[in-house]
């Protein structure tokens, strides 16, 4: 068995209350992976493309105020 199969079993026999404490954690968790790979990209220049884009449809009035 390999380790994420592992991981699904150990999971499966969880609580309610572990469940919900494991979703809570696992939230945060992700939340948090998600900023560093979202920081890295930033910062290696790999969002800069998307921004420009961004700011020159904002510049021609192609984009509105919510």
């Amino acid at each position: 068995m390999g380790k994420l199969e592992n991981i699904e079993q150990q999971i499966a026999s969880l609580t309610q209350e572990e469940l919900a404490r494991f979703r809570a954690w696992f939230a945060s968790y992700d939340g948090a992976e998600w900023d560093k790979q979202i920081a890295g990209d930033a910062a290696a220049g790999r969002l800069d493309a998307l921004a420009q884009a961004a700011l020159a449809e904002h510049r021609d009035g192609r984009t509105r105020a919510l």
